[in-house]
């Protein structure tokens, strides 16, 4: 995995803050499959495979991200993610580009960019989503048998591979439960230790467990894990593994620093169910746009979708874009941006964006909206 050197600290970013209403905003304008052929990085979705490709966006291009690191993400970085299954014979694909916390706006602009670029190269096959750091979708989630892992830094800031012997100590808390545990690297203070988590010092050939008294079982299973593939990669490593039951807080904290900050938390909007809301999104005759709500919670059962529009459907857990059959170029085109900007300015900024065309084959005219 890679590993930083001559870190800086990174700029703090908050997306309700900087211009979410960039992202699908004209992107896919002027966006020509000749021009997309011109990508060296979507060649290797010229003979498709089932499983998961990564790049990562360094300075406006497109890298290649090591199969090893796959699932871990710098949070200074935008990476994108191309996941190929099979159904009857036939290739699918769902297609994310991630947002780190200290993504800078060129960085996860041109990740938007290229993930649609990627979308016209593939001849619009992919469904295409939206993913922040931290409030991730299940579906991205599934992609790992690990837990994710957030780590300091960038391409920006630097890092190179470095021998375990030679290794810089991290600190990594895993947080969550069941599908959702995170592994996130905080600084080497004691402050960061606290009795409702797992924490993993790596220190290259001496690995630290340490579980608090109130972390549950995924957590525990979960680090694990993580500490077992750590092993498997480095076959001279040592593990201790240590309870805070069992006095083991004495040992990780003589290896930890005085004075940290205090503890970063990602506190998630929690969905209700009266708080979903249905957007239309139309184009008018002067070719400006007319958004307005559809209605709210209950109200949204039975509502019957026209697919001459897009409309925007926000759960409070995750934002859909659905696109009708005979939407006009212009409501295509926008749907994604207006869904950017009505979330920037709601309890729930951060969640999954996923735009759901509808399919050519579909015999009605009209979608009856459920409660799904």
């Amino acid at each position: 995995m890679g590993e930083k050197s001559g870190m800086v600290k990174p700029k703090e970013y908050d997306f309700k803050d900087s211009n979410v209403a960039l992202f699908g905003s004209d992107l896919d304008r002027g966006v020509k499959k000749d021009a997309a052929k011109l990508e060296p990085a979507w060649k290797k979705v010229d003979e498709p495979e089932e499983g998961i490709i990564v790049w990562r966006i360094v300075k406006f291009k497109v890298t290649h991200w090591p199969a090893e690191d796959y699932g871990s993400f710098y949070s200074g970085d935008s990476y994108i993610l191309l996941n190929t299954w099979k159904e009857e014979d036939e290739f699918k694909y769902d297609l994310h580009f991630w947002i780190g916390k200290h993504s800078t706006q060129d960085e996860y602009g041109t990740a938007a960019y290229k993930t649609v670029e990627l979308d016209t190269y593939m001849d619009d096959k992919p469904v295409q989503h939206r993913e922040v750091q931290g409030y991730e979708s299940d579906l991205f989630l599934s992609y790992f048998k690990n837990p994710i892992a957030y780590m300091e830094g960038g391409a920006d800031t630097g890092f190179r591979h470095v021998p375990p012997e030679c290794y810089e100590p991290r600190l990594l808390q895993l947080v969550g439960g069941r599908k959702d545990v995170l592994l996130k690297e905080v600084g080497l203070w004691k402050e960061r230790i606290n009795s409702d988590d797992v924490f993993v010092l790596d220190g290259g050939l001496n690995i630290h467990q340490f579980n608090g008294r109130n972390a549950n079982k995924d957590e525990q299973m979960k680090a694990a894990q993580y500490c077992a593939k750590l092993r498997s990669d480095r076959p001279k490593a040592k593990l201790e593994v240590t309870d805070e039951e069992l006095d083991g807080t004495r040992a990780i904290m003589k290896l930890l620093r005085d004075g940290g900050p205090p503890k970063e938390e990602t506190v998630k909007y929690e969905a209700k169910p009266e708080d979903r809301a249905l957007l239309r999104l139309t184009e008018k005759t002067d070719k400006t746009f007319d958004f307005q709500e559809v209605g709210k919670g209950a109200a949204l059962e039975g509502v019957v979708l026209d697919q001459g529009d897009v409309y925007i459907l926000d759960t409070g857990a995750h934002c859909y874009v659905w696109v009708g059959l005979n939407a006009s170029e212009g409501e295509k085109k926008n749907g994604f941006a207006y869904a950017s900007s009505y979330l920037a300015h709601s309890k729930n900024p951060f969640v999954p964006i996923s735009i759901l065309v509808q399919e050519n084959d579909l015999p009605c005219k009209q979608e009856t909206l459920g409660q799904k």
